[in-house]
């Protein structure tokens, strides 16, 4: 079984994929040709054949990258082979993005392949000024680079910056397709992208443990095929929510289920459920039977992957026709309503009810990636105590507590009543600013998820990194040595005030679905920085002085009132386009507004401000209590030597002045 699976597997995904893809194109109608202007058969089938390959291509690129990073060794021969089949998959996505630009091209304008100046300057016009042009020359650009970096760059290290950047590189191609309508269009692209993502991460994983397979030697195997499991158990839990999101936006009601594109859901989602199976099968049954093998238990792992491997084909094949296929629910863009409101043509819906304490509280606005975001970082958290308690340690509840009170409060903020008000009010983004720059800091500090982590992940001796040699790595960096200093902590906390609301990166982070998720990482990140380097329990490079740390604690209040003030007594309004021309008509002026975030900026602010104060003085005060203590025990084992001879050199100097 196993040199009959081993080439087998990839043909075997491949081979299932598009006949799945041909099968489904048939049924639900995806390849037909348009009543108007037809392209072509061979552009009615070759635009979903290229966007299976894109995204098989994106996968091994991903896949070989994560698994590079985070399960393998460098010194080990595997790792220049996932590296090769990063560098292989890559190499695909570029080829096949090109071919599927142009083949959407083909099947926009309809023009016939030609060699002359007017067909190529209508093809460059498509691709350089329209926005599904753009999204495609960006991915294939980005899939080229990828290509070039995963032959030149052999770093562990910048390997990672490479994996960012692949999955960075399918944000265009979730920009596009059935996108949702007006209201859901930021949710629709946030499942998308981590459907794509979360989806290539799962099938290139295996595709490169398949290819890497003779290289791991020994009982490697299963310990690559356990990191992998993790991970795949993390995919497997994305894509369904994402999977969901999707389904419901594009299928809405049950009805909807029974139409050609709701059966290939269905479709999809029992593909799904079976890879479910398998997994568990894989992290119960096959992880250990390969550690308890003298082979490495091959021929199970040949047999279950074999079987993987077809239902991912399955899985994928179905996905690009569904891309192709007419959705039940109609997507109507908001240029396209009937006398649409100027909400609607700003924010694609309609504005709310003016805002009151109790809606901040009862209404909901869920963010996908904040949701899943959350929910992982509360379950790891309390596994990671639970382990502890498990083996006898000791776990501070306190800690406990505050971790989860401050991943709670982010998960309102950016899924509740603020997140939904963020865009039609400066008061509430400021609000969300504030709590998520000082109050969610100030929480999740103090429960040191670092020293958690340290202590309940257990050290790798084979050579690769896995979360604990990743966490040491950054922490113990001369770059993280430097920010977490609180005087450029409290600089890139304090400028980030001036830079983000009087430049061009405000209007992004408020226009823009993705710079408004830049907006939340930016704000937690320095915020938490800012946190740490003057209440940090964490293991860190640096220690300044208590007193150094009250001072700039005080310079940044300071600084963080003036910047209220400011705001409560300017007259010019920051985002008059937007904000200004939102329509309110029930009793809200958008200057008022303002003014009334700058007492937000100055007032909310402060409250953790000064809780970081009462804490700095705290903990110096208990500084200074133990050290006395030290020097007391240390005084009664040595008879407090240090004292008798700071007595002797005196007695030896005032002796020694009458004679001079």
């Amino acid at each position: 079984m196993n040199r009959l699976a081993r080439p087998l597997g990839p043909a075997l995904l491949l081979l299932v994929a598009f006949l799945t893809l041909f099968v489904s194109l048939a049924y639900g109608g995806g390849a037909d040709a348009p009543l108007a202007t037809d392209p072509g058969a061979a552009v009615r089938y070759g635009l979903p054949v290229s966007k299976l390959l894109v995204n098989l291509g994106a996968a091994g690129s991903l896949g070989g990258l994560v698994l590079a990073a985070f399960a393998l060794a460098q010194t080990k021969p595997e790792f220049g082979r996932a590296l090769d089949v990063a560098a292989g998959a890559s190499a695909v996505w570029t080829v096949a993005s090109a071919a599927t630009g142009f083949l959407t091209f083909l099947s926009i304008y309809s023009q016939p392949v030609s060699f002359d100046d007017r067909f190529g300057d209508l093809l460059a016009t498509f691709m350089t000024t329209t926005e599904l042009g753009q999204a495609w020359l960006t991915t294939t650009l980005v899939a080229a680079a990828l290509t070039v970096l995963c032959f030149a760059v052999r770093n562990q290290t910048a390997i990672v910056f490479v994996a960012f950047l692949a999955a960075a590189g399918l944000v265009p191609m979730a920009l596009q397709g059935h996108a949702g309508g007006t209201e859901t269009h930021d949710a629709a692209v946030t499942a998308i992208w981590l459907h794509i993502v979360f989806a290539a991460l799962w099938v290139g994983g295996v595709l490169t443990v398949v290819c890497a397979r003779s290289l791991l030697t020994g009982k490697r195997l299963g310990s690559v095929v356990e990191r992998y499991s993790t991970l795949a158990l993390i995919s497997f839990i994305v894509v369904a929510a994402s999977g969901y999101v999707s389904a419901e936006i594009r299928v809405g009601t049950l009805e909807n289920l029974l139409t050609p594109y709701g059966i290939l859901v269905l479709v999809k989602v029992a593909a799904l459920g079976a890879l479910g199976l398998f997994g568990v099968a894989q992290r119960r049954f096959l992880v250990g039977r390969m550690n308890a093998s003298t082979t490495g238990g091959r021929g199970y792992f040949w047999w279950l992957v074999t079987a993987e491997l077809a239902f991912m084909g399955l899985a994928s094949g179905v996905a690009a026709a569904l891309a192709r296929t007419a959705t039940p629910q109609t997507e109507v863009p908001a240029a396209q309503l009937t006398n649409p409101t100027a909400s609607e043509l700003l924010t694609g819906s309609v504005l709310p009810e003016p805002p009151t304490a109790l809606l901040y509280l009862t209404q909901w606005d869920f963010d996908l990636l904040w949701l899943l975001l959350c929910g992982f970082a509360i379950f790891f958290y309390v596994a990671g105590v639970w382990r502890l308690r498990r083996r006898g340690d000791r776990w501070p509840a306190h800690r406990t507590v505050l971790w989860i009170a401050g991943i709670l409060l982010l998960f309102w903020i950016t899924n509740g009543g603020v997140n939904l008000y963020q865009k039609y009010l400066f008061s509430s983004h400021m609000l969300a600013h504030m709590t998520l720059g000082m109050m969610v800091p100030v929480l999740l500090v103090p429960a040191a998820p670092v020293t958690l982590l340290l202590r309940t992940v257990a050290k790798r001796s084979d050579g690769s990194r896995g979360a604990r040699e990743w966490v040491l790595l950054a922490v113990g960096s001369r770059y993280f040595g430097f920010l977490s200093r609180p005087l450029p902590a409290a600089i890139l906390f304090a400028g980030s005030l001036w830079a983000f609301y009087y430049t061009p990166l405000f209007s992004w982070a408020t226009t823009d679905h993705i710079g408004h998720e830049w907006m939340i990482v930016h704000f937690l990140l320095t915020g938490y920085l800012f946190v740490s380097s003057l209440i940090g329990v964490d293991p860190s490079p640096h220690q300044a002085p208590y007193p150094m740390r009250l001072l700039i604690l005080l310079g940044t209040m300071a600084f963080h009132a003036f910047f209220g003030l400011t705001l409560m007594t300017g007259t010019g309004l920051l985002l008059a386009d937007w904000y200004g021309a939102l329509g309110w008509d029930r009793g809200i002026d958008a200057i008022t507004d303002q003014q009334n975030g700058g007492g937000i900026a100055w007032s909310v602010g402060e409250i953790p401000t000064v809780a970081l104060a009462i804490a700095v003085a705290t903990m110096w005060a208990r500084s200074d209590g133990r050290e006395s203590k030290r020097y007391d025990r240390k005084a009664d084992r040595d008879g407090d030597a240090e004292l008798a001879s700071y007595n002797e050199m005196l007695a030896r100097r005032a002796s020694a002045a009458p004679r001079r």
